[in-house]
């Protein structure tokens, strides 16, 4: 084990990974934790899975790469990192320096002292366009809807290491750490950071995508959209008997001047939307569980590169030389991806 790993999700950062790591290292090394890095490549179109490579060959001992298939998503990315970590404390972050590093013992300090399981880092304030920070105001407003947590989500967090092992026998798509993070403690934590503006590029997440990731909050995590149809249906049979009664009492008064149009419009729009409405939230439960039975897969490693994997290469050599020279095999044991490798 090592005391601290910092996972970060990799997408077209190749300018910025230099400054990241050396950042880290000076931070990390002045507080005297021994730590690893994971750097989760998540289908970068530029060089940066290039510049990942060059970053390890420097640090081989302390720096675990992966290259993953296609884009699968930043929480994807981070389930990938999270089965590679060895630390009592995970720490995630941005690849765009937005999170800096000299951050860090903040959160440390705010995970040991006031005994919580999970920090996040809470923006003073946030150097994001006003369509992004209307995203993550919306994923905010439903995270604590659903759970019932006052704190605001962000991607740079501190996890200890129990916490982190009950989440990741989870392998199934529309990953939301956070939710997953959530349904295990209720320990949960923020302490104030700086965010940054960004350096170089612009930001992986737009509209749409985190539009998705509320989605993914509410129907991974809450049957909250079903009892809202369910509460709109009532409330439209509930109006329906209403006018029903109205428009009898009108015709009963004759001061209907042409029967039936208001109401069977009324009915149309009202009880037609609704249907519509709950058939829609129904149809992304069946698709999601369709997708999920036939496992669309969470992530697929193209490459990796990490001292365990060196380690595993060395012991396989030396057992073929000693085969291949009538000796006797020597033992080599590697352990799982969270174990301790000696």
């Amino acid at each position: 084990m090592v005391d601290v790993s910092v996972v970060v999700p990799v997408y077209n950062s190749e300018k910025t990974l230099h400054a990241l790591v050396e950042r880290l290292v000076d931070v990390l090394e002045a507080a005297g934790t021994t730590h690893e890095f994971i750097f989760v490549d998540d289908g970068s179109a530029d060089g940066s899975w290039r510049v990942l490579q060059a970053i390890r060959s420097k640090r081989p001992d302390r720096v675990v790469i992966v290259q993953l298939m296609r884009n699968y998503g930043q929480h994807n990315a981070l389930m990938c990192g999270f089965r590679r970590a060895r630390g009592a404390v995970v720490v995630t972050m941005d690849d765009d320096l937005q999170n800096p590093p000299e951050e860090i013992p903040k959160l440390l300090k705010a995970l040991r002292e006031r005994d919580l399981d999970l920090v996040y880092g809470g923006y003073e304030s946030k150097r994001h366009s006003s369509w992004r920070n209307a995203g993550s105001l919306m994923v905010n407003v439903f995270y604590r809807a659903v759970f019932r947590n006052d704190v605001t989500v962000t991607s740079f967090r501190a996890i200890r290491c129990p916490l982190l092992d009950a989440i990741l026998e989870y392998d199934l798509n529309y990953t939301f750490v956070d939710g997953l993070l959530a349904w295990n403690t209720r320990r949960i934590g923020q302490t104030p950071v700086v965010h940054e503006a960004r350096r170089e590029g612009r930001s992986g997440y737009n509209v749409r995508k985190l539009s998705l990731l509320a989605l993914n909050l509410f129907t991974n995590f809450s049957l909250m959209p079903l009892q809202i149809v369910s509460a709109c249906g009532l409330f439209v049979s509930t109006v329906g008997f209403l006018l029903a009664f109205y428009y009898l009492a009108c015709a009963l008064a004759s001061e209907i001047v042409v029967p039936g149009y208001a109401s069977t419009i009324i009915a149309i729009l009202i009880i037609g939307g609704t249907q519509l409405l709950g058939l829609g939230i129904i149809g992304e439960y069946l698709g999601r569980l369709h997708l999920n039975v036939n496992r669309k897969p969470q992530y697929r490693v193209r490459e990796e590169s990490s001292p365990r994997q060196e380690i595993a290469a060395s012991g396989a050599r030396n057992i073929r030389l000693d085969e291949a020279h009538g000796r006797e095999p020597r033992s080599h044991s590697t352990t799982g991806e969270r174990s301790h490798v000696d």
